[in-house]
C-alpha cells in the first residue's frame, strides 16, 4: 500500500533560547493510502500543531516530512503553493467560504484555478454534492444556508481536486449534533468508497469513532495508539473515552 504521508524525527520549539516551549518531540507518523486517521489528545498536547506543519502552514524546527513522494519541508514558496493546491485538501472549523459566491461557486474554485475544463468542472461539482447531499442548494449563497450545510460544502471543495491528503482541524467544532453526524457519514463514505486519505484532529470523542484508527499525542508525542478493526463503532467510541480517561484534563 503506497505511502502518503511520512514524517520523521519532526520536532517543533517556539520561542528564543531561555524561553523555549517544545510543542512537538521526535513525533515519527506514518499514514498510508485510503486510511482514516484521528488525531486525539489532551489541549496544547501538539495536536493542532502537527496538522499546521503537515498542512504546510507551519514548519518544523527540525525533521523530515514527505508527502506524497515529495518532501514539503524544503520547498520554497512558489512550491507550496502548487502542492497545497493540487495534493492537499483543508476542512476547517470556521468554513472559510466566499460570501459572495454561491455554494457551487465555493466548491469549484479550486478547480478554476487549475484551469480544468468546464465541462470537467461540472462533473467533478456534481459528484461531490452528491457524495454529500448538497445538490440542492448549489445555488444558494452561504447565507442563505446553515452551518452543517456550509460545512458540507468547504468539505466538497476540499474534495474536488482529488487531493492525496485531506486535512480536518475540529471539523465538527461548530456543529450541532444531527449537522455533524451528516458531515462524519459523508467523509466516512468518501474514504470507504473512494479510498480517499484523511488526516483528523478532533477534541471530541465521537467523531472519533469515525475514524479507522486514533492516534494519541501527549507532552509533543504520540503517547499511544489504537486500531477500529472490526469491532463495531459503538465499541470503539468507548475505547477512545478508555483511553482518553487516562490523560486526564480537556481534551
Amino acid at each position: 500500500m503506497k505511502t502518503i504521508l511520512h514524517a520523521k524525527n519532526v520536532q517543533k520549539i517556539y520561542g528564543s533560547k531561555g524561553n523555549e516551549h517544545t510543542a512537538l518531540e521526535d513525533v515519527n507518523l506514518e499514514i498510508k493510502e485510503g486510511e482514516f486517521i484521528g488525531i486525539m489528545g489532551p489541549s496544547g498536547a501538539g495536536k493542532s500543531t502537527l496538522l499546521n506543519i503537515i498542512a504546510t502552514i507551519d514548519t518544523p524546527t527540525s525533521g523530515e516530512i514527505i508527502v506524497d513522494h515529495q518532501d514539503i519541508v524544503n520547498m520554497n514558496e512558489a512550491q507550496l503553493s502548487k502542492f497545497r493546491r493540487d495534493r492537499l485538501g483543508f476542512i476547517f472549523q470556521d468554513y472559510n467560504l466566499l460570501d459572495t459566491l454561491t455554494v457551487k461557486e465555493n466548491i469549484l474554485l479550486p478547480l478554476a484555478l487549475a484551469k480544468n475544463s468546464s465541462k470537467e468542472i461540472d462533473q467533478r461539482v456534481q459528484s461531490i454534492a452528491d457524495t454529500f447531499g448538497i445538490r440542492a442548494i448549489l445555488d444558494s449563497y452561504p447565507y442563505q444556508i446553515s452551518g452543517g450545510q456550509k460545512q458540507r460544502t468547504a468539505a466538497s471543495r476540499a474534495i474536488v481536486t482529488n487531493p492525496s491528503l485531506i486535512l480536518a482541524d475540529e471539523p465538527t467544532g461548530a456543529l450541532d449534533s444531527k449537522s455533524a453526524t451528516s458531515l462524519l457519514e459523508s467523509l466516512a463514505k468518501l474514504n470507504e468508497e473512494n479510498g480517499s486519505t484523511i488526516m483528523m484532529v478532533t477534541h471530541d470523542a465521537y467523531a472519533a469513532s469515525f475514524c479507522e484508527q486514533i492516534l494519541f499525542i501527549n507532552d509533543g508525542g504520540i503517547d499511544a495508539k489504537i486500531t477500529k478493526m472490526s469491532q463495531s463503532r459503538k465499541k470503539f467510541y468507548q475505547k477512545i473515552l478508555d483511553v482518553l480517561a487516562s490523560f486526564g484534563g480537556d481534551q
